[in-house]
């Protein structure tokens, strides 16, 4: 549903802080492709936070976070 709320404006992007965090992971996933699709299919830029490194690896691009700060790959230890 909030996902819904987020796309009826029609942003150009979307933040979503953890949008799979309680979910079990095949409807995490599935939520992970729906915001893929709409990227791909809309230009809808959507930057998201996870602590699932095996749905971030799906992303276009990754950022990662340590301590507040933008690291290597190698420096955020996953």
């Amino acid at each position: 549903m909030a996902i819904a709320r987020a796309l009826v404006t029609s942003p150009k992007i979307i933040f979503a802080d953890e949008p799979t965090g309680d979910l079990d992971s095949k409807s995490g996933q599935q939520i992970f492709d729906i915001l893929k699709e709409l990227n791909q299919e809309t230009g809808l830029t959507i930057c998201l936070t996870t602590h699932n490194y095996k749905l971030g690896s799906q992303a276009g691009r990754m950022i990662y976070l340590r301590d507040g700060r933008i690291v290597s790959k190698e420096e955020s230890n996953v």
